[in-house]
């Protein structure tokens, strides 16, 4: 959509026990497979000997994830729920992400909020028109807006009429680790999974935090996963000014209270969404939020 802009790229890198940090040479030299993932470039750099099936497995793994999170394949499962308003039978990765949704939205106070895809829509098409939304059609589709209006058992899930879902704010990093978790099941112990999010396995693995401000430092990962939310890493506007997190409390875009927000955590899932939602909070309400997950931990806050 015209003014919607991001960088996407993706990129697993991955080695046996052989190749360390400490540079001893891997049992298999480094090889590189191109290919596409989550609308992005993909690159997957491995040292095995039977690489090129790993990589194909790879990708295909995230082209059956991507049949389930997609907001832009109209058959993917989530494009189903939002169009029908229910699915019956839902995957089981869809029902383990959106229990995880639940949990994060009651741990921050509702700034969690996968059902802010309608306010995400009027957003994009009033931007695309030329400026912001209207108050009026803001707090009309905040009426659509609400956790509560989404009901989930295994049997189906289902949302109040006119509502939709969004997992961008959790599923590129759910997708980072299940393709850590596959790539370690095939005996790699030295991994780094970038979806824009990051899972680390094993190994000592730099990662540099950035933001519309440039880099703003570095974290090592072992064995830990990494997220970051900037709200003007993606905009609506051309001029760059309207950040794509939306308040759902507000249905406007986070006030400019942080540049960048990065979070690790045992999974990426989870570093994700309270990136996502932190970039809402002052840090008296992230102390909160951490409570309920004591394993995540925040790795900065940049003030705007």
């Amino acid at each position: 959509m015209p003014g919607l802009t991001r960088r996407r790229f993706l990129s697993i890198s991955a080695a046996t026990a052989a190749l360390t940090t400490a540079g001893v040479a891997p049992a298999a030299p480094l090889r590189h497979w191109q290919g596409s993932a989550l609308g992005a470039r993909a690159t997957i750099t491995l040292a095995h000997p039977d690489g090129a099936r790993i990589a194909a497995r790879a990708f295909a793994e995230i082209d059956r994830l991507e049949d389930i999170f997609s907001l832009y394949r109209a058959g993917s499962a989530l494009s189903r729920l939002n169009r029908e308003g229910r699915l019956d039978a839902p995957p089981l990765e869809l029902l383990e992400c959106l229990g995880l949704s639940g949990a994060v939205h009651r741990a921050t106070g509702g700034r969690f909020d996968p059902t802010v895809q309608p306010l995400w829509d009027l957003h994009a098409r009033a931007h695309a028109a030329g400026g912001p939304p209207a108050a009026e059609d803001i707090a009309s589709t905040l009426t659509n807006v609400g956790w509560d209006g989404v009901t989930l058992a295994p049997e189906a899930v289902t949302l109040r009429p006119g509502m939709a879902l969004t997992l961008n704010g959790i599923a590129q990093g759910y997708i980072a680790d299940r393709i850590a978790a596959l790539l370690r099941a095939e005996g790699l112990s030295e991994v780094l999974v970038d979806t824009g999010e990051h899972h680390g396995v094993g190994g000592d693995w730099p990662v540099t935090l950035t933001s519309d401000a440039g880099a703003e430092g570095q974290v090592r990962l072992r064995d830990r996963a990494l997220a970051s939310s900037a709200p003007l890493g993606t905009v609506f506007d051309r001029a760059g000014a309207a950040g794509h997190i939306l308040d759902p409390r507000t249905g406007r875009p986070a006030a400019p209270r942080w540049r960048l927000v990065s979070v690790t955590a045992p999974q990426a899932a989870l570093a994700d969404a309270l990136s996502t939602a932190m970039v809402l909070m002052d840090r008296d309400g992230m102390r909160q939020a951490f409570a309920a997950f004591p394993q995540a931990r925040l790795a900065a806050a940049k003030p705007a």
